[in-house]
């Protein structure tokens, strides 16, 4: 990404914001933001200016105005022009906000309770983070069509309750917390899927490590919170160990161990045991003690396949996804052999998981563990045909050819 591209992602979630909270309507903000960000890559053909956002703000605020006008809206629905037009920073940073941070209160803005959960995060996801309605239907593990459906419904509900995009006071926290969660997690995991970084949600590994921090510190009685922000820092301790010399991905039980960073690790465990002390569990903090179960290797030579399987035996009760029985699969066949492990993923339906690539390198792997030479390569290859990140194709072309 450019100079240039990285201003404007830069500016995108306060800029949106403040359109959003001006016009009343997520349409008109995110197509003015997108028609400010093409003038601005003919406007700064040599340098950005000293403020993009302010910028962008400006010029995104005039066409969405001119748009108005031009649809001969009536004059009571066409805002009138900011005397003089404030920043991004004088609209969405004043001193009384209760979320200090630009990007965090977008995502509480638009985790509106009067939307569904699923449809909440996914719109959240496209507003803030601007993933594409492909992006999005792999994340959620349904059909494009169905997450654009998903997107259309969201946005029309929430013009016609006439939802305010204002950013809620700590009062009307609890009712958001779990979409805002849900959002950072599915941000995160973009991320992850990546192992090089090499991708356009490359940014989302660092900027949800410090998001995540940010709100425990906003929310430090929330056990969720604190698990959210010790899972995210348990996956980056391993980031340095996550490829090797030709630049392939290496799987957590690869890994060598001394690159692992013992700062986050220590951060995460500080994390946990602040969750554990207030008595109340949930998903994340199972998903995070699982993460911290790979990162114990580190310590007692051997990956503790058996209790990760139980974890995972907790996790499929309270979050039973295809996604959490994938993994569950692969935990199983580790601890227990292949054979039980493939008898588990043969437990989860593969029709929504065709276009999931994990699914597809866990039956590769189980496959190749029960000797199963034929199948491993059929589920390669079809890993492969989804167009991996550079990374985990190198790692995926690995294992094919060990296959023969």
């Amino acid at each position: 990404m450019t100079a240039f591209g990285r201003a404007i992602a830069e500016a995108r979630p306060r800029v949106v914001a403040a359109l959003a909270a001006r016009l009343r309507d997520l349409d008109q903000a995110e197509d003015a933001f997108a028609e400010a960000a093409a003038a601005a890559l003919a406007a700064w053909p040599n340098q950005a200016p000293r403020d993009p956002g302010a910028w962008l703000w400006r010029a995104a605020l005039r066409k969405a105005l001119d748009a108005r006008r031009r649809a001969a809206v009536r004059a009571r629905l066409v805002p009138d022009a900011p005397e003089p037009p404030p920043t991004p920073e004088e609209a969405l940073m004043a001193a009384d906000e209760p979320i200090p941070d630009e990007r965090l209160r977008l995502i509480f803005v638009c985790c509106h309770p009067a939307l569904a959960l699923d449809a909440r995060a996914a719109l959240t996801l496209k507003v803030v983070c601007g993933l594409s309605a492909e992006r999005l239907a792999r994340a959620f593990l349904v059909p494009e069509p169905t997450m654009l459906q998903r997107i259309t419904r969201a946005k029309t509900k929430i013009a016609a309750a006439g939802v305010p995009f204002e950013v809620p006071s700590p009062a009307a926290w609890p009712e958001r917390i779990e979409a805002v969660l849900a959002t950072l997690e599915i941000a995160y995991a973009q991320a992850y899927e990546d192992a090089a970084l090499a991708g356009d949600t490359a940014g989302f590994a660092a900027e949800v490590l410090r998001l995540s921090g940010l709100l425990a510190e906003l929310l430090p009685d929330d056990p969720e919170v604190l698990a959210l922000a010790a899972l995210v820092r348990f996956a980056e301790a391993r980031r340095p160990a996550r490829l090797d010399d030709s630049g392939a991905m290496v799987p957590p039980h690869e890994q060598d161990v001394g690159l692992w960073r013992r700062d986050l690790i220590a951060a995460g465990v500080r994390l946990m045991d602040r969750a554990a002390g207030l008595g109340r569990s949930g998903p994340r903090q199972v998903l995070a003690a699982i993460h911290g179960a790979h990162l114990t290797r580190a310590e007692t030579g051997a990956t503790p396949w058996r209790d990760i399987a139980a974890l995972y035996d907790v996790l499929l009760a309270l979050r039973p996804t295809p996604v959490t029985a994938v993994n569950r699969a692969v935990a199983i066949g580790e601890a227990f052999g292949p054979d039980q492990g493939l008898a588990a993923l043969a437990q989860v339906g593969p029709e929504r998981l065709q276009a999931w690539l994990p699914y597809h390198a866990a039956r590769a792997g189980l496959f190749a563990a029960a000797g199963e030479a034929v199948e491993a390569r059929a589920a390669l290859d079809a890993a492969l045909a989804l167009r991996p990140p550079p990374a985990e194709r190198l790692y995926l072309e690995r294992r094919r050819r060990s296959l023969g």
